[in-house]
This record gives structure tokens, C-alpha cells and sequence, in this order.
């Protein structure tokens, strides 16, 4: 499924919630258009501004679904969002992209294996008593055993991507 010749890319992320958040995701689109791909944002989806907040919830919710059911593949920013973990939502977007066979790639920062990124005693257990997962990977294996690869930035990942898409 293409767009004008060119593979369509779900932008995954919580850079919905930056304070620049329209001009971000111009940025990503635009660095996808130089590389012969279709960006397509959350933000690309028009909600009417007056809805009560659960249907405006809903509708963001389907007009992503739709998206990502659309699109050809998925770049997701796993970095840390409000903790450790990547953005819930950004999760479950790459889960259905994955039940979907659409390829994902990741980026994030911290490369480090989650034993090196979180703090846990000798025995593995981080302070609220959960063990720390020890499979020398840098994010949950259920994301990591199911991206197609991953870079650092979205700038590398996209260009990465392009090649990848490209190989198909």
C-alpha cells in the first residue's frame, strides 16, 4: 500500500504531547518526504475542538487505528515518557502495527540493556520488588523481539527505514 509511489509511515510517539508538537511532526513528515516516504501524524486526524472529552478521546483513538492500518510500516519513539518505560500508547500502536505484518522501527536514546538502565539489588529486583528482565536488551522484549530494527534518533530511524522499505 503506497501513497503517490511512496510507502506510508505511521509516526508513533508521545511527541504528540510536546508543547511544539504541530511543528514536530512537520519536522518528521518533512525529513519522510526527503527520503521518499509518507509521514503520516496523529496530528493529521481533525477532531471538532467542541466534542465532550470521551468522544474526542474516541475519535482519536479510531482516526489512529485507521492510520495505522493504513500506513505501510511504523517508525515508534520508545524513549522513556513519564518514567522508565516507553509511552503506553506508543506500546499498544506497535502491538496492533505487529498483529497488522507491518514492519516497526524504533528509536530511543539509551541503548543500555534495561539490567543497565533501571536500578534493581543484586538478585535483579527494582525497588518497588519487581524483577528487572534480564534478556541484554534495551527496551521490553515483547517490543524488542517484534521491531524490524532500531536506530537512536527519528533522523537516523527514518533514513534507516527508507533503506529497509526500500530492500523489500
Amino acid at each position: 500500500m503506497t501513497y503517490s509511489g511512496k510507502p506510508r509511515v505511521y509516526l508513533a510517539g508521545f511527541d504528540v504531547f510536546r508543547a511544539d508538537a504541530i511543528e514536530h511532526g512537520r519536522y518528521l513528515k518533512a525529513l519522510c518526504d526527503a527520503h521518499g516516504l509518507v509521514g503520516l501524524y496523529p496530528f493529521d486526524n481533525e477532531v471538532a475542538p467542541d466534542l465532550p472529552a470521551h468522544q474526542t478521546a474516541r475519535l482519536i483513538c479510531d482516526a489512529n487505528i485507521a492510520m495505522i492500518r493504513n500506513c505501510d510500516a511504523m517508525l515508534a519513539n520508545l524513549n522513556p515518557f513519564r518514567g522508565v518505560e516507553p509511552d503506553s500508547g506508543t506500546a499498544f500502536e506497535v502491538g496492533m502495527a505487529v498483529a497488522l505484518s507491518k514492519p516497526v522501527w524504533a528509536y530511543f536514546e539509551d541503548t543500555r540493556t534495561l539490567r543497565e538502565q533501571i536500578v534493581h539489588d543484586a538478585q535483579g529486583f527494582d525497588a518497588q520488588g519487581f524483577q528487572v528482565e534480564d534478556f541484554q536488551l534495551p527496551r521490553n522484549l515483547m517490543l524488542a523481539c517484534t521491531w524490524a530494527a532500531s536506530s537512536e534518533t527519528a533522523e537516523d530511524g527514518i533514513e534507516t527505514l527508507a533503506r529497509y522499505l526500500d530492500g523489500l
